[in-house]
């Protein structure tokens, strides 16, 4: 076999199917597109949902509820996993450059500490927002905590 007898697989490729050149060619006139209507007209292009005139069903359905824009969302660290990050990494000292650094949370997050769990050890932590019981359980050990 040289390079010159390489042929594709039988079957494998289809010739293009030519429209518009012409009646001889079977595919003149309309060129495959039916008569008349929208979707024979150049350009055409159906809407993301169309059902064909009939009310779509997001404009069925009843509105429902609001988007609060002033919302906060926070990336949720309980106590243990604190603990299983402070033990895994080998920190005394857990803060948002930790955090970020080691791939728990991105850059941009903002943290809040909840009481989950159960530490052991006496550990500095800075967040954004930490639950009242979390904020409980890191200070019986000894530990701080600092709102960033």
């Amino acid at each position: 076999m040289q390079l010159h007898n390489l042929r594709p697989a039988e079957g494998s490729v289809k010739k293009k199917k030519r429209i518009g050149r012409g009646q001889g060619s079977t595919r003149g006139g309309t060129s495959t597109r039916g008569h008349k209507g929208q979707k024979s007209r150049s350009g055409y292009s159906r809407k993301r949902n169309f059902e064909g005139g009939q009310m779509p069903l997001q404009m069925r359905l009843p509105k429902r509820g609001f988007k609060n824009p002033n919302r906060v969302a926070y990336v949720p660290i309980n106590l243990d996993r604190l603990q299983a990050i402070a033990d895994k990494y080998n920190l005394r000292k857990i803060d948002l450059e930790a955090l970020v650094a080691n791939g728990i949370v991105k850059k941009n997050d903002k943290v809040k500490i909840l009481g989950g769990g159960e530490m052991t050890t006496k550990l500095e932590i800075a967040a954004h927002a930490c639950s009242k019981g979390a904020k409980e359980a890191i200070e019986k050990l000894g530990g701080t905590l600092n709102l960033v």
